[in-house]
Parts: C-alpha cells; sequence; structure tokens
C-alpha cells in the first residue's frame, strides 16, 4: 500500500471522528476462562485459545503461554503496524523489517518476595532493523511517531482496573 491509497482509506474515517468524536470510542475486549487446570488462564485469541500459566521464574513448567511474552508480542504487532503505517505516510521505502521487544521482570516483585522490588515489566525496548535508504532523520522521525501513536505502548503507561464480582 502506498501513501495514497492509505490516506484514501482512512480520510473518512478521519473526517468521521472530527465531525463526531464519540465515534471514535472504539471498543476493544478479550475474553478468557479457567477451563484448563493448573495455574491457568485460557484465552482466547484470533488464532485460537492460548493457555497462559506461570513463567518458569515464579513456578511454571514452561509449557504454558507466558502472559509477559504475550504481552511483548501485543506491542511488537502495535509497533510494527504502527511503524509500517507511518513510514507509508512519511513514504519512507523499506525493503526489510526485523522487529523485536526485549525486557525483563523481578520475579521477587510479583512472588511478594520483596516489597522494594517492582511488579511488572522493565526496560521495554522495541527495535527495528530496517532495510532502506532513509537517513538518520527520516528514521529519527519514523520512531518518534511510532511511538505517540503505538496504542499498546501508550497503553501500559495506564495500570489496568480489575473488578472481582460474584457470578450471577
Amino acid at each position: 500500500m502506498n501513501a495514497d491509497a492509505l490516506r484514501e482509506l482512512q480520510s473518512p474515517l478521519k473526517k468521521k471522528y472530527r465531525d463526531d468524536p464519540a465515534a471514535a470510542k472504539t471498543p476493544l475486549h478479550a475474553e478468557g476462562d479457567w477451563s484448563d487446570g493448573g495455574i491457568t488462564a485460557t484465552v482466547s485469541s484470533w488464532a485460537g485459545p492460548v493457555r497462559a500459566g506461570l513463567h518458569e521464574a515464579t513456578g511454571g513448567d514452561g509449557s504454558d503461554a507466558c502472559s509477559g511474552d504475550m504481552l511483548l508480542q501485543a506491542v511488537l504487532a502495535c509497533a510494527g503496524v504502527t511503524l509500517r503505517s507511518v513510514a507509508t505516510v512519511l513514504g519512507i521505502e523499506v525493503r526489510r523489517a526485523r522487529l523485536s521487544a526485549i525486557a525483563n521482570f523481578d520475579a521477587r516483585g510479583t512472588l511478594g518476595v520483596s516489597r522494594e522490588a517492582p511488579v511488572g515489566i522493565q526496560g521495554l525496548v522495541i527495535t527495528a532493523r530496517l532495510d532502506t535508504d532513509a537517513d538518520d532523520e527520516a528514521l529519527k522521525k519514523l520512531g518518534e511517531m511510532a511511538e505517540r501513536y503505538c496504542v499498546v505502548g501508550q497503553s501500559l503507561a495506564e495500570p489496568p482496573t480489575i473488578v472481582v464480582e460474584r457470578a450471577g
């Protein structure tokens, strides 16, 4: 897709959201359950059910998906799509891209071993290695804009609200 085709695709949406800001409020959802045994949660995904469990650092055996890895996959997917969209709009031609996300977490925090240890991932870095002729200034702008417009990345700044209620 080129910049003109992307603009043509998004132009009516942008007009709609400018004219009616409430229409831009877009619901997202995920569902899961405890249908599998052990300390797991099975989450529905577009590719089928994914059983997430404890990371090996917190008592898991490595046979279940790690929710931390899933979070990195989600933010990498969002960053990748955003980077590609922004590159298209900026006219940056990319022949090939390799994307990676790395982070770590201190298991002491989630296990309650130390109140000083943080709970959650730290040091998340997303790297896009692009085969392109774009100069450093264009790549810097691409990175800044993708960071600004990546929905999942921006969402990490606000912790979720967890509501527990009795089934009725």
